[in-house]
């Protein structure tokens, strides 16, 4: 289903099950697809998987500005959908980037954070240059370079190997997003602001996630989420990459679930 929210021609949203809202925000360059291991978890909440501005199936009138946007998009979006409660705000990556932003906007509509796979500071010079070479390859020869290195980085060698379905449905979804979303979410990302102290503001439990051999958000970021965020706690999830919740879905699933049992917004 398609909801038409500030700026967009209409964002799609994959919304199953009842119960405690769960909102899944996807990361780069992904869509809502990334959660489909996730789904099991409708029997006892209600799932809400959007595809953010331009990825996916969601349209864009305007292209990807930034988080604070992104995070914007998705208080349209839960209005236009009727969802007055708080809900769980679940983001990797640059979900997870996401998922920050909307926690500081709008602190109320949150009954708790899940960050997975990312973190609290802003890119460094030479991420932001390794953000600007991938905008120059994509511009130039399109989005097939990129899909073998990202890929690469995305999960663990021994997962690639074992895991064929899920190196194609990366492959996949990289493929089906525009080199304009693709381009504009790179700058977005690359002039992100740090919210190391922001985050600070944030007082509702916080689950955080990483798997042990993530390269792009190693277990250090997480260690200092840790430090920032007063009422945090951490899953590091074995043999796992950048993609803990598509690599490893069962560990995931019950972290996620063990969690929210325990700070009360679910029946054990």
């Amino acid at each position: 289903m398609k909801y038409a929210v500030a700026g967009t021609t209409g964002l799609f949203v994959d919304s199953r099950g009842t119960g405690l809202p769960l909102l899944l925000l996807h990361g780069f360059p992904l869509d809502h697809s990334m959660w489909s291991a996730q789904w099991p978890l409708a029997q006892t909440m209600h799932l809400i998987a959007p595809d953010l501005r331009g990825f996916g199936q969601s349209e864009a009138t305007e292209p990807v500005q930034s988080m604070s946007q992104l995070a914007s998009d998705m208080d349209s979006l839960l209005m236009h959908m009727g969802i007055e409660v708080p809900v769980v705000v679940c983001g990797l990556s640059m979900g997870g980037y996401v998922a920050q932003h909307f926690a500081v906007q709008y602190p109320d509509r949150v009954a708790a954070l899940v960050l997975v796979d990312t973190k609290l500071e802003a890119d460094s010079p030479e991420a932001r240059e390794q953000r600007q070479k991938q905008i120059r390859v994509i511009e130039h020869h399109g989005v097939e370079p990129l899909v073998d290195a990202v890929v690469e980085r995305l999960i663990t060698s021994a997962h690639a190997r074992e895991q064929p379905v899920l190196v194609e449905l990366l492959c996949k979804l990289i493929r089906r997003t525009s080199k304009a979303t693709l381009v504009s979410a790179l700058h977005a990302l690359a002039n992100r602001p740090d919210m190391t102290e922001a985050i600070g503001e944030v007082t509702v439990p916080t689950l955080l996630v990483v798997g042990r051999e993530d390269v792009i958000t190693p277990v250090s970021c997480m260690d200092s989420a840790m430090r920032k965020i007063s009422n945090a706690r951490m899953v590091v999830i074995p043999d796992c990459g950048h993609m803990s919740s598509m690599e490893s879905p069962l560990i995931f699933n019950a972290a996620l679930t063990t969690f929210l049992q325990e700070v009360g917004l679910i029946s054990a």
